[in-house]
C-alpha cells in the first residue's frame, strides 16, 4: 500500500470554494417551496467530513469574503464538523463583487428525479491562489498526510489551476500523499480546454490515488477508453476495466485508481457499487440495493471512507468497502455530507446490520 509520512500534524487538507446549499424542507421541488434549509457545502469538506468525524486532524484551505454573514455561518459549521480553516478574507468589493457560491437543490422523491441549480457568479473561490499560502510551512513545517484536490476547484480560474497544480508540487516535494478526484465539468471547461488538460495532467502525474468515472479519464486527461455513455452497471464496470491498465501506464505514480458505480432505480432507490484498481490488483465492491434520502455527497462519501482508509493504513479491500459505506451512508441523511458517528456504525453498512443499537 502507499506509504504515508509520519511525523504530520494534518491527516488531510483539502483546498475548496465554500458555498451554501438551499434546499426545500420535506423532499418538494424547489419551484413549488418557500421553505429551505440552508447548509455549508462543497465537494471537497464532504469528503474531508468523514476523516474528520472519525477523529483525524483536517486543515481546509479556502477563502472568504470579509464580514460575509454567509462567511461566518460557513466557518461555524466547518468549526462544528473539527475541522481547522486556513485563508484569506477578500473585500466584497461592493453590492455587485464577490460572494460565496449557492448550490440550490431539491432531493427528488421517487419517480421525480431530483435537481441541482448552481449559482456561482462572482465566487470568492476563484480567487484562490498560491501566495495567499505560507506552503512550505503547511507542507514542510507542519506536515500532511494526504492532499486531496478536486478537479471542480481545479477548473474554477486561472488562479485555481495554478493553485492546485502549486500544492500538488508542494506536496510531492515534501513526502505527502496525492489523492485527485477529476470531477470533470464541461460547464467549467468549455473555451479553457488545453489549460486545463495541462494542469490536470501535471496534478494526475503527482497523484497516488486518482478517482473519476471512464468519462473524467478521458475528457480530463485524454485516456482512451469506451464510448462515453454506456448504460448500466455492467457497461461501466467493462468500461471502467478496460481502462485501468492504460491509466496505471500514462500515471505509474497512482498507486490506487477508483471510481464508483451507481444505477438509479428511483430517487430513493439506486443500486451502489464501487472499484478500486491497486497496482492493476481490481477488486469491485459488487451493486447492491441502497435507501437514498439525498443523494448529493454519495460519491464524496465514498472518497473520504476511501482515504480514511489509507490514512489507517488498511490495504486496498477495505479502504473499498469503507468507502462504499461512508458512501452509502451519506445518501442517508439530509446533509451532503457523511458524519459518521464512529467506524462501528460504517462497518454495519457495509455488512447489512440495521438492528438497532442499544
Amino acid at each position: 500500500m502507499i506509504q504515508l509520512r509520519e511525523a504530520a500534524r494534518w491527516a488531510l487538507v483539502v483546498p475548496t470554494s465554500m458555498g451554501v446549499r438551499l434546499t426545500p424542507e420535506n423532499g418538494q421541488p424547489v419551484h413549488a417551496s418557500s421553505r429551505f434549509v440552508m447548509q455549508a457545502t462543497s465537494a471537497e469538506t464532504n469528503v474531508a467530513s468523514v476523516v474528520s468525524h472519525l477523529g483525524l486532524p483536517v486543515k481546509v484551505l479556502t477563502t472568504f469574503v470579509a464580514g460575509s454573514p454567509i462567511a461566518a455561518f460557513i466557518k461555524s459549521d466547518l468549526a462544528a464538523r473539527h475541522m481547522v480553516v486556513e485563508g484569506p478574507e477578500v473585500p466584497q468589493g461592493g453590492a455587485w463583487g464577490l460572494r460565496h457560491q449557492f448550490n440550490i437543490a431539491d432531493s427528488g422523491y421517487g419517480a421525480r428525479a431530483p435537481r441541482v441549480h448552481n449559482d456561482r457568479a462572482g465566487e470568492v473561490g476563484r480567487t484562490l491562489a498560491a501566495d495567499a499560502f505560507d506552503l512550505d510551512r503547511i507542507f514542510r513545517g507542519e506536515g500532511v498526510q494526504v492532499l486531496h484536490l478536486s478537479g471542480l476547484v481545479a477548473a474554477l480560474s486561472p488562479d485555481t489551476s495554478a493553485f492546485c497544480v502549486a500544492l500538488a508540487r508542494a506536496a510531492r516535494t515534501h513526502g505527502t500523499v496525492v489523492a485527485f478526484d477529476l470531477n470533470h465539468r464541461a460547464s467549467f471547461w468549455a473555451g479553457r480546454e488545453a489549460e486545463l488538460r495541462a494542469a490536470f495532467t501535471e496534478i494526475a502525474e503527482h497523484a497516488d490515488v486518482l478517482v473519476g468515472n471512464e468519462e473524467d479519464f478521458q475528457l480530463a486527461l485524454g485516456i482512451p477508453g469506451p464510448q462515453v455513455g454506456g448504460e448500466g452497471l455492467e457497461a461501466e464496470l467493462e468500461g471502467f476495466t478496460e481502462m485501468i491498465g492504460r491509466i496505471h501506464d500514462r500515471f505509474p505514480s497512482a498507486t490506487l485508481v477508483a471510481t464508483t458505480l451507481r444505477e438509479v432505480l428511483g430517487a430513493n432507490r439506486h443500486l451502489w457499487g464501487a472499484l478500486v484498481s491497486d497496482r492493476g490488483q481490481v477488486h469491485v465492491a459488487a451493486p447492491r440495493e441502497i435507501g437514498v434520502l439525498d443523494r448529493i455527497g454519495g460519491g464524496d462519501g465514498f472518497v473520504g471512507g476511501l482515504l480514511y482508509g489509507l490514512l489507517r493504513g488498511w490495504d486496498a479491500r477495505r479502504c473499498l468497502e469503507f468507502g462504499w459505506a461512508t458512501g452509502a451512508l451519506a445518501a442517508t441523511v439530509l446533509t451532503d455530507h457523511a458524519a459518521p458517528a464512529d467506524e462501528a456504525q460504517v462497518w454495519n453498512i457495509w455488512q447489512g446490520n440495521a438492528r438497532v443499537q442499544r
